[in-house]
């Protein structure tokens, strides 16, 4: 009976589609979850995607990181609880939706109502839905998607408006008027996380102006006769006609100069940072003659010339203040003051009593001369009156409407040069216009960092708004005191990105003013005397019956919600919706008797995710006691700023605990050049092709060992075919080669269910040599992974499978496994492989769970011969097993360093010989190893005979290095590369010292590791030491081992080799011919000169080697087989005996 399963190929696509075929049958992840109901729980937050964009190859290798550390704690004897989620609000959906519709942001109430544009984003928000699931499923990620958390669903936004309100009786929400980043692509404020995602600052190449403004009367030099101007240099001159003030530094150096305007020749004096002079000596010269020097407090108050006249700001504009921010770094020491549009503007500008740029619209609103899509203000959308006494229209007019970057203008504008690169832009023109007005001293190109939208990836615009905040600042010293306790990986992003974040961390901008999101549950009178946040529905259902009361409302908005009833049905979005435009239309009554109106702003979709710890299990209305701090996270470098930090403040001011106790961010997925990947590139790896052309192992396996999760990855696919054939293959073949032959044998694992099975007292030494670095690896990975260092997992194992199991103990064994009887030492050998494979199955299970489980499956299922209370449950699924714990009692240290230094020395001496060109299977007659020290010496001494057969030498020699026979010459050279840069001058006088170093200096500096030379202590990276060959020997370096090998061949010697190289023939003549590994023959070769001596010399060494009764050298053959030697060929003849 076959035991074992054997296979003909390895396909691990296939193989793969057809174990998820069978965990679907078993159920085998809710299996794995209600297996360990009691057991510890281990918790993990799923980082919520959103389903309105395909899935990328990225997605791959984030969700290979959180099931490989969910699938080991499970193995530990942990339930591990995981829920999927849906991220369904926000910019990405919004936006999608308005290029899907043709419609812009101004559209929504106009050409589309809330309800229908909020309805379109329902949809659109889960359109991939299926293919998240696909990718889920083929890639092998357990995660519950029967029962998400989705962030649109009503029970999630209760829970959202139940902390908002926490937070606003803490004293942690707030209404401000300030200065924000805002997109006018996306048409909302950004919050300052969101503006620090990766790639949101970016360099680019603006059009910069120094601008020279026309200083009164009033001048610091009596009775000049040339006019006096300031110069301020902007790299925005969009904003010059805001200007309403100059800012310069009180304690600088200030001072005027003559010169002439650069474009007119108009002779004027200039006034300007002494310590830019030299950054403007093309036009004012090298050395230009001082008229006046001064401090800045010397200039406050003086009053200038308004630059660009096209609106009146009001009293108090176009004058000279302080600011100690003014530097002299760049520009002119002097900085063009536009209040409407910098938070350091706005904030001196305040303090000087300087009125900002502030225009009136119809609606009585207050705004910058820019409007919310980026444009100035058409006069027609502006309050009339306002226009009548504060705008100079004749000026004014022919700038309106122009958008302040091209960038902002309608992608389906009709004009043929819109959007396009080569149309001029604002900057450019109102440059143009002040050179011609003589008030442009400078126009030049300048690259600068500057922000973009996260979203959209369009410019941000710094724009006056109301907005909530949330107060995060009040928190910061908790949040970087709990931060210290939690572990990143790697800890310089917990230290440095998250770490400093936190400690230049800014309040929270919570406002967006969109339609499809969670709106603000705060109601405001109109005069904002009173307002009233709301936690709950059951307290806005309260409410609403007092608004009705007060005859402020007729009826309740959702008759058919019963409060307190939190059933699926009845949170449907059918009886009870928390969007707009239904909570829009809510009106409360204040405690004065005063209707109250929502807030119309919606909330920073950031804040819906960093809420899942609370929002997924609807928490305080139900589960109660459901954990809300995770032992463990996941997601890209790009949540550092985002989910991250967001689950971390929310958890910080909710309960001043944190939110998750350990965390990988892992690095980008960039092309195998290292480019980012993007379909306009043509370099992005599509992740279903890739899973079905290698299989979802290869793919997790290459991502989790090529690197460490937390750097970049160079996805290359030539790398995961490599990973597939290297490791996938080696694992392959030598369970195969197991099979093979414990079926022929008929051998099963039965008796190692008898803890009183005799085996282990058979083992060899080998055997206990793999069994000891099998739990040593054990110990390796078990700390790799609780120490959330996958990499080092996965190498390890990776290392074992090929060098260890397969190319060391396999090959070295395989001939106790061909043939005999079944005596103790075939059990033993039998044993350990069989041991070492379904551990292996084990370790590599988290990264690898397809294979893994196939591979434990047909060790441990039905036919495997273990007995069914022994195998578990569900036909032995690897996942279901109890993760391996070594056995400190099989651990051998010594033994593993003397194997491994056999495995060194085999390395070297194979290497040897391909340089010498001497293949293996040609014997040589010594190798000889001079050991550096005594306890090396035992550890080869050790090992002596299996190196000697491993590298096919008649004599192995192990003695100190002193009692050799060999006297090695050895050669040291310093490392300039290295040395140069500690010893500089000393260089060459070192040099020669050590040129003259004798043999003894150089076993001296061996054996100590320094050597002190010219009052300088050399180490080993400071020099290369070399050993030279000798006539018929070649000798290798490889640490502290030398070895050398005789490479001269006797006729005896080739005799051998010959007879070796006609058995490796002879048994693929075997294998080419169908005859069964048991089967005995009787062999004929043509009797050739090349061959004679060694069949006659070697007749029954080549004979009981390929299972011959006889073997024979005949002159003429026919009905023959080739032999093809080296450089000749031999006819040949097999028959079974």
């Amino acid at each position: 009976m076959k035991h074992f399963n054997e296979y003909k190929q390895l396909n691990l696509a296939e193989l793969s589609k057809e174990i998820l075929a069978q965990w679907e049958k078993e159920d085998l992840f809710h299996q794995s979850i209600e297996t360990r109901e009691g057991c510890p729980s281990f918790l993990f937050f799923e980082g919520p995607p959103s389903a309105n964009g395909m899935p990328g190859i990225h997605h791959v290798m984030a969700r290979t990181i959180k099931d490989t550390f969910c699938r080991f704690k499970t193995m530990q004897g942990y339930q591990v609880k995981r829920k999927a989620g849906w991220d369904t609000h926000g910019l990405p959906v919004e936006l999608g939706v308005e290029k899907l519709l043709g419609i812009t942001k101004e559209d929504i109430g106009k050409k589309i109502s809330v309800d229908e544009y909020n309805a379109a984003c329902r949809r659109e928000v889960m359109k991939y839905t299926q293919e998240w699931t696909n990718l889920t499923k083929q890639m092998g990620y357990w995660v519950d998607l029967d029962n998400p958390y989705i962030t649109y669903d009503n029970k999630f936004i209760e829970t959202l408006w139940w902390l908002l309100k926490e937070l606003y009786k803490k004293g942690y929400l707030y209404k401000g008027y300030t200065i924000q980043p805002y997109s006018p692509a996306a048409g909302t404020g950004l919050s300052s996380h969101e503006l620090n995602q990766p790639g949101c600052y970016r360099d680019v190449k603006d059009t910069t102006c120094t601008a020279q403004f026309l200083i009164k009367s009033q001048s610091p030099i009596a009775n000049n006769q040339l006019p006096l101007y300031a110069l301020a240099w902007t790299t925005t001159p969009w904003t010059l006609p805001s200007n309403t003030a100059l800012c310069v530094g009180p304690k600088i150096d200030y001072v005027i100069v003559k010169g002439e305007n650069p474009y007119t020749k108009i002779e004027a004096l200039y006034l300007l940072a002494e310590a830019r002079l030299a950054a403007y000596a093309k036009e004012l010269g090298e050395a230009p003659e001082v008229l006046w020097r001064g401090k800045g407090t010397d200039l406050e108050g003086l009053e200038y010339e308004q630059l660009i006249p096209w609106a009146n700001p009001g009293e108090g504009a176009f004058k000279i203040i302080l600011g100690d921010y003014v530097t002299t770094e760049d520009g002119t020491g002097i900085v063009h003051i536009a209040p409407t549009f910098g938070a350091d503007d706005a904030f001196v500008a305040k303090k000087a009593g300087v009125p900002g740029m502030v225009f009136i619209t119809k609606k009585g609103e207050q705004r910058p001369m820019v409007d919310m899509t980026g444009k100035f203000f058409n006069l027609e959308d502006l309050d009339e009156e306002f226009v009548k006494n504060q705008i100079y229209v004749e000026a004014y007019q022919p700038w309106a409407g122009r958008y302040v970057k091209n960038a902002y203008e309608p992608t389906n504008s009709q004009s043929p040069i819109a959007n396009s690169q080569d149309k001029e832009t604002l900057d450019v023109s109102i440059c143009i216009w002040l050179k011609g007005e003589n008030k442009a001293f400078r126009i030049e190109k300048h690259v600068h960092n500057y922000p973009h939208c996260w979203r959209t990836d369009k410019p941000v615009l710094y724009y006056p708004l109301d907005s909530w905040f949330i107060r995060s600042t009040k928190a910061r010293e908790e949040m970087m005191a709990l931060n210290d306790t939690i572990n990143w990986q790697p800890e310089s992003t917990g230290t440095g990105r998250f770490g400093k974040w936190l400690e230049n961390l800014n309040d929270w901008n919570l406002s967006r003013s969109r339609y499809w999101g969670t709106p603000l549950p705060i109601w405001r009178t109109e005069d904002g005397q009173e307002e009233l946040c709301i936690g709950s529905i059951a307290e806005l259902m309260q409410e609403i019956d007092k608004s009705i009361a007060a005859g402020f409302m007729t009826e309740h908005p959702w008759p058919k919600h019963v409060v307190g009833d939190y059933s699926k049905e009845n949170y449907d979005p059918s009886v009870i919706d928390l969007h707009r435009p239904y909570v829009d239309n809510i009106i409360l009554c204040s405690p004065s008797g005063k209707p109250m109106k929502r807030e119309l702003d919606l909330i920073d979709v950031w804040f819906d995710s960093g809420a899942m710890p609370y929002a997924q299990n609807h928490y305080p209305f139900e589960n109660q006691d459901a954990p809300r701090t995770a032992d463990f996270i996941s997601e890209g470098v790009d949540q550092t700023r985002g989910w991250f930090f967001t689950l971390h403040a929310i958890h910080t001011m909710i309960e001043g605990s944190v939110a998750y106790k350990n965390v990988i961010s892992n690095g980008l997925v960039l092309d195998k050049n290292g480019n980012k990947m993007s379909k306009r590139l043509g370099n992005a790896v599509d992740p279903f092709g890739a899973l079905d052309k290698y299989g979802a192992d290869a793919v997790r396996w290459y991502m989790l060992t090529n690197s460490s999760p937390w750097e970049n990855l160079k996805f290359d696919p030539e790398g995961v075919d490599e990973i597939r054939r290297k490791f996938f293959g080696t694992l392959y073949n030598t369970y195969g080669f197991f099979a093979l032959y414990a079926n022929v044998d008929g051998w099963n694992p039965a008796p190692l269910a008898n803890s009183q099975s005799p085996i282990a007292n058979s083992l060899t030494e080998i055997d206990k040599w793999v069994l000891s670095r099998l739990n040593s690896l054990i110990k390796e990975v078990t700390t790799a992974y609780e120490t959330y260092e996958p990499t080092k997992a996965g190498r390890a194992i990776s290392d074992f499978v090929q060098d260890d199991l397969s190319n060391w103990y396999v090959r070295l064994n395989r001939k106790r496994f061909w043939g005999g009887e079944m005596d103790a030492d075939k059990q033993a050998a039998y044993y350990t492989l069989y041991t070492c494979l379904k551990t292996v199955a084990q370790l590599m299970a988290p990264n690898a769970p397809f294979y893994a489980d196939r591979l434990y499956r047909d060790l441990t299922g039905e036919t495997s011969g273990v007995p069914e209370n022994a195998r578990g449950v569900l036909g032995c699924s690897v996942h279901l097993s109890q993760w391996p714990v070594a056995d400190e009692a099989l651990i051998n240290l010594d033994l593993e360093r003397s194997m491994s230094l056999a495995q060194q020395a085999t390395s070297m001496i194979l290497s040897l010989r391909k340089r010498a060109e001497k293949n293996v299977r040609q014997p040589l007659q010594k190798a000889v190893i001079p050991a550096p020290d005594q306890e090396t010496l035992e550890a080869l001494l050790r090992v002596q005979d299996l190196i000697k057969s491993e590298v096919n030498v008649k004599e192995m020699v192990i003695v100190h290095a002193e009692d050799s026979e060999i006297k090695l010459v050895k050669k040291i050279k310093p490392n300039f590369k290295v040395l140069g840069k500690k010893v500089g001058g000393m260089m060459k006088q070192l040099a020669a010292a050590i040129a003259q170093m004798s043999q003894d200096d150089i076993a001296a500096f061996e054996a100590a590791g320094t050597f002190t030379l010219c009052d300088y202590a050399l180490v080993a990276e400071d020099v290369d030491i070399i050993t030279e060959d000798m006539p018929g020997w070649l000798v290798a370096n490889n640490g502290t081992i030398t070895i050398a090998l005789d490479i001269e061949l006797t006729p005896a010697l080739i005799e051998e080799g010959i007879a070796r190289e006609l058995i490796n023939r002879i048994q693929n003549l075997r294998k080419s011919s169908g005859l069964e590994i048991t089967d005995r023959i009787a062999v004929q070769l043509e009797n050739r000169e090349e061959i004679a001596a060694a069949v006659t010399n070697c007749n029954d060494y080549i004979a009981s080697q390929v299972l011959a009764t006889s073997l024979t050298l005949v002159d003429n053959l026919t009905n023959d087989t080739a032999l093809e030697m080296d450089g000749y060929t031999v006819q040949c003849i097999i028959k079974k005996a």
